[in-house]
């Protein structure tokens, strides 16, 4: 490649924040479930890299980028059939085999939602402000080569107000310096707040502590629909009196059912022992993703709900 920005380049990237930013100096996109992606497109010769550096697109066949010479950054995502990503469809597109990944192109089609501009033929972009990079992002995007292309323009707000509705909706919003130049592999710049959800969960196990006589995690169920008590992810982050008092207290809920975890019910693959519980102690939680009817990350606790029938725990909180 000739490009004026050559592949690998770390990704700028988004500091954590509570709250969202405000003020006339930024700009806001939504949060997006997928995979972090750099395009490198150098005539028809495409590169996609992800966020550690590694090429994706033997992944992606059907993102057939425009032939120019410009390089992009943005979120690969795939879609479900209510318009909403689906990060489990898109996790499947990882894949050795060749014929495999076909097939899910066609089934479960992939798009680029571009969000930055880094390079334009021989010029590099980094060090212009974003407001600038996103004008000529947008003109780039707006020309007839793109017309039906597997490429998108991100969406954004003007205002932290006008963002209030992604963390209610999506993944989470995230604040950009109009001003800020482009910093690779740093955290300038840019803030994210994720979208935290509260539900309530049965409790059906344990998993015991580094520390013996503690607990490690307390196991999560909700109700599905066929009224089965379907495991939906764990709580951790427990402060470290509670992990030391709650086996004794849990120990009268105890089911008589304990083992090493299965995959496909306790840990997601992880060999981890578990002690079952009676589906009757509820508790109130915080967590941030779903992905695949789980909770990707830990969850946290919040209360214990003493005053909530386990019955009254449903899986469809987890899309509320």
């Amino acid at each position: 490649m000739t490009l004026p920005i050559q592949p690998p380049l770390k990704p700028q990237l988004a500091l954590s924040r509570k709250e969202l930013p405000s003020g006339d100096e930024y700009v806001y996109e939504v949060k997006l479930d997928g995979f972090r992606c750099l395009a490198f497109v150098d005539g028809e010769e495409i590169f996609l890299q992800s966020r550690n550096g590694k090429p994706l697109g033997r992944y992606f066949p059907e993102l057939a980028l425009p032939a120019g010479r410009y390089v992009l950054d943005g979120e690969i995502v795939v879609r479900d059939g209510d318009g909403r990503e689906d990060f489990d469809a898109l996790g499947q597109r990882i894949h050795p085999a060749a014929s495999r990944i076909e097939r899910l192109a066609a089934e479960t089609p992939a798009v680029y939602v571009a969000f930055d501009l880094l390079a334009r033929d021989d010029s590099s972009l980094l060090a212009l402000p974003f407001a600038e990079r996103r004008v000529a992002l947008e003109k780039l995007l707006a020309g007839k080569q793109f017309k039906g292309a597997p490429v998108e323009l991100m969406q954004t707000a003007q205002t932290a107000e006008g963002a209030q509705r992604w963390l209610q909706s999506a993944e989470g919003a995230i604040a950009k310096d109009r001003c800020a130049p482009y910093r690779p592999g740093e955290r300038k710049g840019m803030a994210k707040v994720k979208r935290v959800r509260t539900i309530d969960a049965v409790l059906v196990g344990w998993r015991p502590g580094k520390e013996p006589g503690s607990v490690g995690a307390l196991i999560l169920g909700l109700y599905a629909d066929d009224g089965e008590l379907r495991v939906v992810g764990h709580c951790s982050g427990l402060s470290a009196a509670e992990k030391r008092r709650l086996p004794g207290f849990l120990a009268d809920y105890e089911s008589g059912e304990r083992g090493s975890a299965d995959p496909s019910r306790w840990s997601a693959g992880k060999d981890l022992q578990w002690i079952g519980l009676r589906p009757e102690l509820v508790v109130e939680i915080d967590f941030d993703h779903v992905s695949a009817g789980r909770i990707r990350h830990g969850a946290k606790l919040r209360r214990w709900r003493e005053d909530k029938n386990a019955r009254e725990c449903t899986f469809d909180q987890l899309y509320s």
